[in-house]
């Protein structure tokens, strides 16, 4: 039997700077490693993030120079923990960048990178525009992570809309999928515990999902609320709307359990859609 898997979100705030970030996260980082945790999580753009008003403008820098990733990596080593960095801006081909996920073994060593592949180009009803495909490479590559604690799926953000990307990386093999985030503050009221709760159901797995908290520098503001839900969609853990660690612990048993119980992965028909057209008799 394998014993519940002891995790903790950082719910850090979208810094301006890179330094800034490293502040933020990396004493969290240490807390939540002297807790217990052994394996931590961190919302979307953790390196930082700023917005120029439709544009997302997070500071950037080249994968093997990037400061964040580096503090962030030297911590996972000094304490011997797994580390998922929900992304950071890294510069990509041309002048775009990449929204980049990784996972971070006790080692230090990067196990795996993610390139966040939906992107969040809306207009919301409180008027705000975001075009964060203006600014960044959307990747093309779906990712599980296969570590000796847990098979973990890696999505970021406006991802948690789309429904299929979870179920595929479900029907791969992930137990816990991670959704690190920067949800808007209209959005996260509107939509963020639903859609956690949707994709865990769903699904029957654990979904993981680091949340900034608190205003962006150049207007907009982070939701918060760091969850962690179950396979049947109960909430573990909310982070509320202040910084801080989060934990929780995962009986991985309940994903191999619930399945079994609805079965609904290995339940997926083929099939299509019909448009019937009626004439409707006008008298």
């Amino acid at each position: 039997m394998r014993s519940p898997l002891h995790i903790a979100c950082l719910q850090t705030r979208p810094m301006p700077s890179m330094e800034a970030a490293i502040d933020e996260a990396v004493p969290m980082a240490e807390a939540a490693a002297r807790s217990g945790a052994e394996m931590l999580f961190l919302p979307e753009y953790c390196g930082g993030l700023v917005s120029d008003g439709p544009r997302l403008c997070p500071p950037a820098a080249p994968e093997e120079i990037h400061e964040v990733l580096a503090a962030l990596r030297e911590v996972a080593a000094r304490r011997g923990v797994w580390m998922n960095i929900g992304s950071l801006a890294v510069n990509g081909p041309g002048e775009k960048i990449l929204n980049r996920g990784y996972m971070i073994g006790p080692d230090g060593g990067i196990l795996g990178r993610y390139d966040k592949i939906h992107m969040f180009d809306v207009s919301l009803a409180d008027g705000a525009v975001y075009r964060e495909s203006d600014t960044v490479q959307p990747g093309d590559t779906a990712v599980i992570y296969e570590t000796p604690l847990v098979a973990l799926g890696h999505t970021i953000c406006y991802d948690l809309r789309f429904a299929k990307l979870f179920r595929d990386l479900a029907q791969e093999g992930a137990e816990v999928i991670a959704c690190p985030a920067a949800f808007t503050r209209t959005t996260g009221e509107a939509h963020w515990h639903v859609l956690n709760q949707a994709r865990a159901i769903e699904n029957t797995c654990f979904i993981v999902s680091a949340c900034a908290v608190g205003p962006v520098s150049g207007g907009g503001a982070s939701y918060g609320h760091s969850l962690v839900v179950n396979p049947w969609g109960e909430v573990l853990s909310d982070g509320g709307v202040l910084p801080g660690v989060v934990h929780a612990h995962l009986d991985l048993g309940l994903v191999e359990e619930f399945a079994s119980r609805i079965p609904s992965l290995d339940h997926d028909r083929n099939y299509r859609v019909r448009r019937d057209r009626t004439a409707r008799k006008v008298a």
